[in-house]
């Protein structure tokens, strides 16, 4: 499948499912980044609790097609603060309600930057500990692009430990989450993992992960799709988008990113429904995950994505996407 998708079919007819013969998740995944002690305090309900409580009847969540039961942390996401307060929520719950699917990541020493099997085994040991969980569905190595490929595959490196724990069935699948495209993709092609998170690559503008995606659905390794806003740069219309995945962005792509709200505009819909659509309707992803860090901001999310987006919308956004010499990733792109 080309870059160039048609959008036609809303949602994939194959069950949405985490890994072969994983868990069923929601084509929304709730994102957890952003949740820190510095932006909720110590005493905060975080939405995540108040999805609980919603989440609390399995039937009415398998029913309903637009719940989120699908949440993404890490162990480093608010310097340990997110899995927290995902802990603390779970356990004034009374437990994860049945149907909920929380996945986390293993993540480098925040000091010393280590990505040793020791260092693995400790940020899991933290998770656990932190989440008052003692088992995962899915749990990632975060971010590998950060040391080489040697040293992550290294006899005490992260990838040789992750098998490990999965190995030792301390968790039930293993994925890879991290940012260049070319690096994920010779991940997934080591037959290692199931389930892959791309963010800021797959968006109404770049397209360097279109590949990643063919091979990933090829191999039968879900993808889960992240930051398909740009980091707020396709959310922010109609001002003039200045950074694109926390970068300076060219004049070509925040020019096409104004192009596209415009196009928006005359169809009569919002330029950041059409940029969630442009990945929850591709058949090849998974899930898109979303930030939220009210219960309204998720809310809206849910909205965006059952909005009625005319089809000759998508093909005139397909008209305005930049250059790939633009894209973040060029195809012909390599790492290292």
């Amino acid at each position: 499948m080309s870059a160039q998708i048609e959008h036609e079919a809303a949602v994939p007819t194959a069950p949405r499912t985490l890994g072969p013969d994983g868990p069923a998740v929601s084509r929304l995944c709730l994102g957890t980044s952003s949740w820190s002690r510095a932006r909720f305090g110590d005493d905060q309900v975080t939405v995540f609790e108040a999805m609980l409580d919603a989440a609390a009847d399995a039937d009415a969540v398998a029913a309903s097609s637009g719940a989120i039961i699908f949440i993404d942390t890490s162990n480093e996401y608010g310097a340990g603060a997110s899995e927290s307060y995902i802990g603390d929520a779970i356990r004034r719950r009374g437990g994860l309600p049945t149907g909920v699917v929380l996945q986390t990541k293993l993540d480098r020493d925040p000091v010393t930057g280590s990505f040793s099997g020791e260092r693995m085994r400790k940020s899991l040991d933290e998770s656990v500990d932190k989440l008052g969980l003692d088992r995962f569905p899915m749990l990632y190595l975060h971010d590998p692009e950060l040391i080489g490929w040697d040293e992550a595959f290294a006899v005490d490196g992260p990838v040789r430990a992750l098998v490990e724990m999965r190995d030792r069935g301390l968790v039930d699948q293993i994925g890879i989450s991290g940012g260049p495209a070319p690096m994920l993709q010779r991940y997934v092609e080591t037959g290692l993992f199931t389930a892959v998170i791309t963010h800021n690559r797959y968006t109404l503008v770049d397209r360097s992960s279109d590949q990643l995606l063919n091979v990933a659905t090829e191999s039968g390794v879900s993808v889960i799709n992240a930051a398909v806003l740009g980091s707020g740069a396709l959310a922010r219309w109609p001002e003039v988008a200045r950074t694109y995945a926390y970068r300076p962005t060219s004049s070509a792509l925040s020019g096409a990113i104004y192009e596209m709200g415009l196009a928006c505009q005359r169809a009569g819909v919002s330029l950041s429904a059409a940029a969630l659509q442009f990945s929850t309707r591709d058949p090849r992803i998974t899930s898109t995950i979303v930030g939220g860090n009210t219960v309204a901001q998720v809310e809206q999310a849910v909205a965006a994505d059952a909005v009625d987006i005319p089809q000759e919308l998508w093909a005139e956004l397909e008209q305005l996407v930049p250059d790939r010499s633009v894209w973040q990733e060029p195809p012909g792109t390599t790492w290292p």
